[in-house]
């Protein structure tokens, strides 16, 4: 049995990314390339569409706490909805927020050129899941902690 290329297999958010991802920066809709030529004569610029699910494509760069090589650690993740999806954690910092995603699905691709090629992955998703708190469970265990302190 074959495996097609460019299957996307899904995966739970928490097998994919053991301490959570960092959002950095807004949700951008994923657009087209557009030459110079078409930039010049005015020609409005195209959102892409997914060619799986007919969905509008939108990009966010995360940052993965895990990931252990610097070059790996922040990367793209494609979000696939009718709709800009909206994070539904507030900001850590400016511009940064602790996220999960919903109906993560994970594509192996094959990266870098040369000899120094190494397996990649594309990650899709659907949206924002509400958050479980792996940044509010650890403050709301100190909480608890400081509460039978005093």
């Amino acid at each position: 049995m074959a495996i097609s290329k460019g299957h996307r297999f899904p995966i739970e958010f928490a097998d994919a990314f053991p301490q959570g991802l960092v959002l950095m920066g807004e949700m951008a809709p994923d657009t087209e390339y557009q030459s110079r030529e078409d930039r010049a004569s005015g020609r409005p610029v195209r959102q892409r569409v997914d060619e799986v699910t007919g969905k509008r494509q939108w990009k966010g760069t995360v940052t993965d706490p895990d990931e252990r090589n610097a070059k790996r650690a922040s990367f793209e993740v494609t979000f696939l909805a009718d709709v800009q999806p909206v994070p539904t954690t507030s900001e850590v910092l400016p511009g940064l927020r602790q996220i999960e995603l919903d109906g993560l699905t994970v594509e192996p691709r094959l990266a870098g050129s040369g000899e120094f090629k190494y397996q990649s992955y594309v990650f899709r998703a659907t949206g924002f899941k509400p958050a479980t708190g792996r940044a509010g469970t650890a403050k709301a265990a100190g909480n608890e902690s400081a509460g039978k302190a005093a």
